[in-house]
């Protein structure tokens, strides 16, 4: 009977079982050179932390860059900015009248154009002007 209390005590005492959600059990490598070794550390070091969990943080807090436009919206971007040098030549022609079109239409052309190549590159029309 003592053995049945001892075992009991001793299954009460010690750390309970981590939530398996909770646990880090996965371990990613990042290579780095001397001086970005060096840097990190130093940043780490003035938050207070170990590298790890810096890093963790620093990644996870952050946004991801935009990702790269895709190739096909590259050269739809390219026709575009040739078709807007076109239209920078007929508003130029419009200008010293030898076009009769209203300058209206060139304006909603032009805007029209830039929020066209705005959309191929993934950027809401409010993003550029930010920039």
């Amino acid at each position: 009977m003592t053995q049945e209390i001892w075992q009991r005590k001793r299954w009460r005492h010690g750390r309970p079982k981590t939530d398996p959600a909770v646990i880090r059990g996965f371990i990613i490598g990042v290579r780095a050179n001397r001086a970005e070794l060096c840097e990190l550390q130093n940043k780490a070091k003035e938050m207070n932390m170990p590298l790890g969990r810096f890093l963790r943080l620093a990644a996870l807090a952050r946004a991801l860059p935009r990702c790269p436009a895709p190739e096909l919206n590259r050269k739809a971007y390219q026709e575009l900015a040739h078709m807007g040098s076109n239209l920078n030549q007929m508003t130029k022609a419009a200008n010293q009248g030898r076009v009769n079109l209203s300058p209206q239409f060139f304006m909603q052309l032009r805007a029209l154009l830039d929020e066209v190549r705005l959309a191929l590159l993934g950027v809401a029309p409010n993003d550029s002007e930010a920039e």
